[in-house]
């Protein structure tokens, strides 16, 4: 079912009598039955004050028309949402509610915050149906605060978002990145803790095993850019043997692609995305066989290539942070789940709040589940 209202699809879950597929623009690669509920039409941007680094769109709005409206004005998506078309082998179109739901953030999220720390305020319909908005479109509205927050990352198992308010930043004049040369994993995560606990403010850090570079990007004004650039090859002098310097559009280029996971697109096995502390980061990669990952977030996010049906949770055992299974067989996610299995405390919590948002268990039931 597609709608294209609010009040269409307030009528429409008031009287499914089954379990609804909730999509956006279909991008992420979620199996589970039901019928499919698609809100891409319920689209269009409703407000953009740009002085006030304020913007309103419906759920089914693409991220690509919020994203040429912010240029347009020299502004931006500070927390740099990924598209994982490439790595999921999907044809659809990202939605900004579909980014919010399931709190897509990318490089940057090391500096600025994830997606949630950006969302105002929502407007969504709950499991039986009723509009419910929460939230405000001003940073200082903190009304429902809570309950914002709530909905970001819940990928439609608490309610089928409608509308959107956010808050944008404005677009740095240029950026520059450094890069360290033949470093292992643990010299690698080394020195980016020492460059983001550095104070050149650096805003993504990233390293490939594979290249054996360890890339860290500034932004701001071009003398400021320069002058941290030489002040973090200062810093990080005993830390690498060889560095070199990525100019602007260089550096834009790199990031993009480490956004989007691109050296893993069109390739065999599975994907998967493990968050942990950075310095644990070293030894799950290695305990998950010398599979080719690559590191972000200065090593908190690792992204794995693993082979077709491999259970890396069981491999990695108990670590604090989880891992998501994010390209895989139907079979596959089905037998391990797409995501980590929660804590009894934290599982309680969840089937609570399913139970008041969504008493008939209508939206995407089992999605978020550890397990069939």
């Amino acid at each position: 079912m597609t709608i294209s209202t609010e009040k269409e699809l307030s009528d429409f879950v008031a009287t499914a009598s089954g379990p609804l597929c909730v999509r956006g623009g279909n991008t992420r690669g979620m199996v589970q039955d039901g019928t499919p509920l698609s809100v891409a039409k319920l689209s269009g941007i409703t407000l953009y004050e740009p002085g006030a680094l304020t913007m309103v769109a419906q759920a089914g709005t693409p991220v690509a028309t919020v994203q040429k409206a912010l240029a347009k004005e020299n502004q931006r998506l500070a927390f740099e949402p990924m598209d994982y078309r490439g790595l999921i082998g999907s044809k659809g179109t990202p939605t900004i509610g579909g980014v919010f739901a399931t709190n897509t953030s990318g490089p940057r999220r090391i500096s600025v915050g994830a997606a949630r720390d950006f969302l105002l305020g929502v407007r969504f319909v709950d499991g039986q149906g009723a509009i419910v908005k929460n939230g405000g479109r001003v940073m200082k509205n903190v009304t429902g605060y809570d309950l914002v927050k709530l909905m970001a990352g819940s990928y439609g198992t608490l309610g089928v978002l409608s509308e959107v308010s956010f808050k944008v930043l404005p677009r740095p004049e240029t950026q520059a990145s450094l890069v360290l040369h033949g470093l292992t994993d643990t010299d690698a995560v080394a020195a980016m803790s020492r460059a983001m606990g550095s104070p050149f403010e650096v805003s993504g850090a990233a390293h490939n095993p594979k290249s054996e570079q360890s890339v860290l990007r500034v932004e701001g004004f071009e003398d400021s850019v320069s002058y941290r650039i030489e002040q973090l090859k200062s810093l990080l002098k005993n830390n690498a043997p060889e560095m070199s310097v990525l100019d602007s559009k260089a550096s834009a280029a790199f990031w993009d692609t480490q956004r989007d996971v691109s050296a893993f697109h069109g390739v065999d096995g599975d994907i998967w995305r493990v968050s942990c502390k950075p310095s644990d980061a070293p030894a799950l990669a290695a305990a998950a066989g010398g599979a080719a990952h690559l590191l972000d977030w200065a090593g908190g996010l690792i992204w794995l290539r693993m082979p077709e049906g491999c259970d890396l949770r069981g491999r990695l055992g108990a670590f604090d942070g989880h891992a998501t299974l994010i390209k895989a067989s139907r079979s596959t996610k089905e037998r391990l789940g797409m995501f980590h299995t929660e804590s009894k405390g934290v599982a309680k919590l969840t089937a609570g709040l399913r139970a008041r948002f969504d008493p008939r268990g209508v939206f995407n039931p089992g999605l978020m589940d550890a397990a069939a």
